[in-house]
């Protein structure tokens, strides 16, 4: 299982450079080809900014009826523990806490473009590392 970063959401939806890329992992885990994880953070996060319309509708209906996507809910403890851990790995918050997750549910990798993820016990990879070793 992999643990999709905010930042893959984003890069589709709003259109960006490498928005096909990001369409093709998440059209797999939508079919049920590759399971994923997304924590609540992160779909909250998407929300945020998509802020309201129908392109926010989508992202949700996406997400609601995705045959490989788990969403996880984190709670006050696990915050407080990610929050201690960004410390620990000087990362900022929303990096601990999916870093936090991923360790938790043991995942084998996070599915980012952030380069903030380099460097940890858990490998970062992209979107197309992906892609190629499904295909």
């Amino acid at each position: 299982m992999i643990l999709i970063d905010t930042n893959i959401f984003l890069e589709l939806l709003l259109g960006q450079k490498r928005a096909a890329e990001c369409q093709r992992l998440l059209d797999a885990v939508s079919r049920g080809e590759k399971e994923a994880l997304v924590t609540h953070f992160t779909v909250h996060a998407v929300e945020a900014t998509l802020r309201t319309g129908e392109p926010l509708t989508i992202f949700l209906r996406n997400l609601d009826h995705s045959l490989g996507l788990y969403i996880y809910d984190t709670d006050i403890s696990e915050e407080m523990a990610a929050g201690l851990l960004s410390e620990k790995i000087e990362r900022d918050f929303d990096d601990a806490l999916q870093y936090y997750v991923a360790k938790k549910l043991g995942v084998e990798s996070i599915v980012s473009f952030d380069e903030h993820f380099d460097g940890l016990d858990i490998k970062r990879v992209e979107p197309r590392v992906i892609i190629e070793a499904h295909d």
